[in-house]
């Protein structure tokens, strides 16, 4: 046997170093960043924001109206007996020093309520500065200075924010310990080796480090915005992809290791067979991540470059850092189960084969079974997809966002108990000065509103009652007889008017008062704009629907389009494709069912479907790619049907591997007590156990067997010569026999 040609040693391992230490200093570099998110990460609401809807639009001139950049909150208060005069008067003190804490403006006196039972306190807090920091002092304060006998909770938009934000506070520790713990129980599971979980757990967690260090310095310079939501996602999905990735090139490698070669000929080889499929699975999921700067959702946006980023490490790290670790460990990595010369490669013919072991059972059904394998794979999936028809996902209020105790829900109840609900968070509405009467009177004839003013900064309460007598209207301004009246704010010869709903800010009757108020409105008034709490998340859902409306069908062509030139043919991509629509149908059908029926959730975002999408298509797809990139290669060597079975037996475990992992890795989302991520964990988790072990064990392969060589067209692998096709059918026929 002629010997093969070896590089220098130098090359042989000098490389290897290189590597390693390159990415030791980017993770020593990029590491202490995780005690620097904070830094460059925010839960403004304006991350949030639809770009063009007309409630951002209001938002972004609230400023200029009110002179102040703020986010209100509002304080509720009971007490026993009553909020009698001596009771408020004992208040103002605890009022006046909540106005001298940073980062708040000038805060407005106790109101009481009309049945005496309560007051309310509007607080205006800077939405530049540290909301949450800012809300957990006046709660602290609050706690500590309040008579005895009252009651106080911090609630409105600012109070909302502030659950959520602390929320999101196990994001750095919490959440990468629960990923990483279950990811390294796994992998010590399935390769019963205590060194090689480690290399791999490496290869993921230096790549976030290093996405982490890229992220954060684009943050600080404001080309992304990196929020909760998406910093919580990236964490996840890069730990996950990076190990998917991982466990292919260990498989590969540890076939070239088994087959006796030495530990740089492994290296290469595992090299060469894992390139295309990783590159390929890494290029699915950042061409479905960039999808979603379609979205006219700035969280959606920003999550589309920095998950991509995240997985452009993922890939780098796994095509290099592990190459480079397994090159220096070489067979030690597998101990004490070090593979054997001969042990992991596959029989020459699978079809002459004695069966052992599960997979080559698998391979066995599909070849005697493979038509009602896959009709009865179908079939039960789409049985599981009926259930999406429960699925409410059309938003939910804000108050739910939050699992768990939420001091902001608990006081938003206190406070449509005693006022209108809609207090602290009412609509702003912008029109032309001289159509004031006409605005006010629509406002005003509405079931849903309250009360209306007008903002005006010279008012010692920042606003102007509106009254309206036919064309004329009054202006007043609560306090003392004699006190003037002062103009309403004006800018560019508009006026902004505040309305007071009935309902809370964050109910479905809310929004539905804010659809009737802009009919009424645009109907004589064109330009009005009207904008404010409900009006964001009215404007919101209906963008998230709309989202998935045009970006689920461009996520489909772009990863057909990949399949398609990584595959080199039509029919297999578009069967692959079919596969994870059903597969997604199903997940969200089973989800819908646990959510309505097990969880009671009160609903979902609208955007919970298209992350569910995005995440289990791409993902999903990856395990196809995995598997139908070997069949191709086995196939060239042994043709379509045994090189189908060869496939499949090839990747059987490490595909399964691999969908644990993720599976596991997502489902540590649910750790964070916020509604969203708690859906998507759920879903994207079942989803791709699904892919695992229904979509990609027994459909694919056996619809693929089913078929043959058509597969393939118009590859030149469907036009294979007469006698190929007829050992293939002869194939077929011992395998049934």
């Amino acid at each position: 046997m002629p010997r093969t040609h070896q590089p220098s040693r130098w090359l042989r391992v000098g490389l290897p170093v290189l590597l390693i230490a390159i990415w030791l200093v980017g993770g020593a570099v990029g590491g202490p960043y995780f005690g620097r998110v904070d830094e460059v990460s925010t839960n403004d609401q304006s991350t949030f924001l639809p770009a063009s809807a007309e409630s951002t639009q209001v938002q972004e001139r609230l400023s200029e109206f009110t002179g102040t950049d703020s986010v209100p909150a509002v304080i509720v208060l009971t007490a026993d007996g009553g909020m009698d005069a001596d009771r408020l008067a004992d208040l103002q003190s605890v009022v006046a020093d909540i106005a001298d804490i940073n980062g708040v403006g000038e805060v407005s006196p106790a109101i009481p309520s009309e049945d005496g039972a309560a007051a309310q306190v509007f607080v205006p807090i800077d939405s530049n500065g540290e909301v949450r920091d800012t809300v957990e002092e006046i709660r602290a304060m609050l706690a500590d200075d309040l008579p005895a006998g009252v009651e106080a909770w911090v609630t409105g938009p600012a109070g909302f924010t502030a659950d959520l934000v602390k929320g999101f506070l196990g994001i750095d520790g919490l959440l990468l310990s629960v990923a990483l713990g279950a990811v390294f129980v796994i992998l010590v599971i399935v390769y019963r080796s205590p060194l090689l979980p480690i290399l791999v757990l490496l290869t993921s967690v230096f790549a976030l480090c290093v996405a982490l260090l890229t992220v954060w310095w684009l943050a600080k310079a404001g080309i992304v915005v990196l929020n909760g939501q998406v910093q919580g996602i990236l964490f996840i999905l890069v730990i996950g992809a990076a190990t998917d990735y991982a466990l292919l090139y260990v498989a590969r490698f540890r076939e070239a290791i088994g087959s006796g070669q030495g530990r740089w000929q492994a290296t290469m080889t595992a090299w060469r067979g894992s390139f295309e499929p990783i590159v390929a699975s890494g290029g699915t999921v950042i061409a479905g991540l960039l999808c979603l700067l379609l979205s006219d959702l700035a969280s959606n946006r920003a999550l589309g470059p920095i998950a991509s980023i995240g997985i452009v490490f993922s890939l780098l790290s796994a095509l290099t850092f592990l190459p480079a670790l397994l090159a220096v460990f070489g067979r030690a990595a597998f101990w004490p189960f070090v593979p054997r010369h001969g042990g992991t490669e596959l029989p020459a013919r699978l079809a002459d084969a004695p069966v052992r072991g599960f997979w080559p059972r698998q391979a066995r059904l599909i070849a005697r079974h493979a038509r009602p394998v896959w009709i009865v794979s179908t079939l039960v999936l789409l049985v599981a997809t009926a259930g999406v028809l429960q699925l409410k996902a059309d938003g939910v209020p804000a108050s739910d966002l939050v699992l768990g105790a939420s001091e902001a829900r608990d006081g938003q109840v206190v406070l449509a108990d005693h006022f209108p609900a809609g207090s602290g968070a009412p609509a702003y509405v912008i029109v032309p000065e001289g159509d004031v009467a006409a605005a006010a009177t629509t406002l005003a004839g509405s079931d849903g509103v309250d009360s209306v003013a007008a903002v005006a900064q010279d008012s010692p309460t920042g606003q102007v009652g509106v009254s309206v007598d036919g064309a004329d209207v009054t202006y007043t301004v609560a306090g003392p007889p004699g006190i003037p009246v002062p103009d309403p704010t004006t800018v560019d010869g508009e006026v902004m008017l505040v309305a007071t709903l009935t309902d809370a800010s964050d109910s479905l009757a809310a929004e539905e008062t804010i659809t009737e108020l802009r009919t009424g409105l645009h109907t004589g008034i064109p330009d009005a704009l009207v904008g404010g709490p409900t009006a964001l998340d009215l404007d919101s859902n209906d963008t998230s629907i709309r989202d998935r409306t045009v970006i689920i069908p461009v996520i489909l062509v772009v990863i057909l389009v990949i399949l398609m030139l990584l595959l080199r043919a039509v029919v297999a991509p578009v069967l692959l494709i079919l596969s994870v629509i059903v597969s997604f149908g199903a997940a969200m059908g089973v989800s819908a069912l646990v959510f309505n029926g097990v969880f009671d959730f009160p609903g979902a975002d609208p955007a919970v479907p298209l992350y569910g999408f995005v995440f289990l298509v791409a993902l999903g797809v990856d395990y196809n790619i995995f598997l139908m990139s070997r069949v191709r290669e086995e196939s060239l060597a042994h043709g379509t049907r045994e090189g189908i079975l060869r496939g499949l037996v090839a990747t059987g475990g490490v595909i399964t591997s691999a969908g644990l992992v993720l599976a596991a890795t997502f489902a540590a989302l649910g750790v964070i007590p916020i509604l969203f991520l708690a859906q998507l964990a759920f879903i994207v988790a079942f989803g791709v156990l699904l892919d695992t072990f229904v979509v990609r064990s027994l459909l694919v392969p056996a619809v693929a067997y089913d078929l043959g060589r058509v597969i393939w067209w118009p590859s030149r692998l469907a036009r294979r010569d007469a006698d190929a096709a007829e050992t293939e059918s002869e194939d077929r026929r011992t395998l049934k026999v």
